[in-house]
């Protein structure tokens, strides 16, 4: 008989369950230091979940144990339901730096993760194109990566994980070097190519107005050591125009409810001398 429990698990793309993490300092006498204590959390096939809370609260962390970058000191971590034990080759993560090759250009940087599949080349330059295409970036094929302005790059680096076609993405502040316009516009090419084949996603972010753009659900975490303070279900409809999210009834209340949550816990980090 299967319980409530086992249920939730089959059905989860990805869940976090009871999930603590401690990192040993270097050196004789130092003390661990807790970055997760006890997080709970489980993301269904095709949510998109943004991860919001003060620097130093563990977010990316949580990444890191789904990608098998690290192992929880307690809890279980599971894609899929199996638990992560080493490397997570199945996910795809997208870091802020956009790390393209720079001896590739723009299409074989894209048809890495393809090629590394054993995919055709034929299929591996039908998809990239296509990929290529949907960002407005054709007509760039043949340049590499230098000759791309930082927009560019960064959309090269989104598509070339996602021309994988993952289940899971993580994405960790993704787009935090850009210029707020630069922002926006890519905020709109994520939510198109999301619609596209809609992978679970976890989106690290401080800017809560693209949580709100974005997510179906967002996470917000205490300070140090971090936990799952409040999860907010975003009942904005879709599709979403990030440009003009401001407008659409309801945004106020949620904005307004994520920023107090958030200064309770920046105030609190700060008071007890974190930063």
């Amino acid at each position: 008989m299967q319980t409530a429990e086992s249920r939730t698990e089959m059905t989860s793309a990805v869940r976090f369950d009871h999930v603590y993490k401690a990192f040993v300092g270097r050196g004789r006498g130092s003390d661990a230091v807790l970055a997760l204590q006890d997080v709970t959390f489980d993301a269904k096939p095709g949510e998109f979940i943004s991860l919001v809370g003060p620097s130093g609260c563990g977010k990316s962390t949580c990444l890191n144990l789904l990608a098998g970058l690290s192992s929880p000191s307690d809890g279980t971590v599971a894609h899929h339901g199996a638990p992560v034990r080493g490397i997570n080759t199945s996910v795809g993560y997208i870091t802020q730096d956009d790390n393209l090759l720079p001896w590739r250009s723009l299409r074989g940087n894209v048809e890495l993760s393809l090629e590394l599949q054993g995919v055709e080349r034929h299929e591996r330059r039908r998809r990239a194109d296509d990929f290529i295409h949907l960002v407005g970036l054709t007509g760039f094929e043949d340049h590499y990566p230098h000759e791309l302005s930082g927009g560019m790059r960064k959309r090269a680096g989104i598509i070339r994980t996602l021309v994988y076609e993952s289940a899971v993405v993580l994405m960790d502040e993704p787009f935090g070097p850009l210029d707020a316009q630069t922002r926006v516009i890519l905020q709109a090419e994520l939510l198109k190519l999301w619609e596209r084949s809609r992978p679970t996603v976890l989106f690290v972010t401080h800017d809560l107005v693209e949580a709100i753009a974005l997510s179906d659900r967002i996470l917000v975490f205490t300070s140090n050591p971090g936990t799952i303070k409040r999860d907010y279900r975003v009942d904005l409809p879709r599709p979403r125009d990030p440009f003009r999210i401001h407008e659409t009834p309801g945004f106020s209340e949620l904005h307004d409810a994520l920023w107090a949550d958030i200064r309770v816990e920046i105030e609190s980090s700060r008071g007890r001398g974190v930063t």
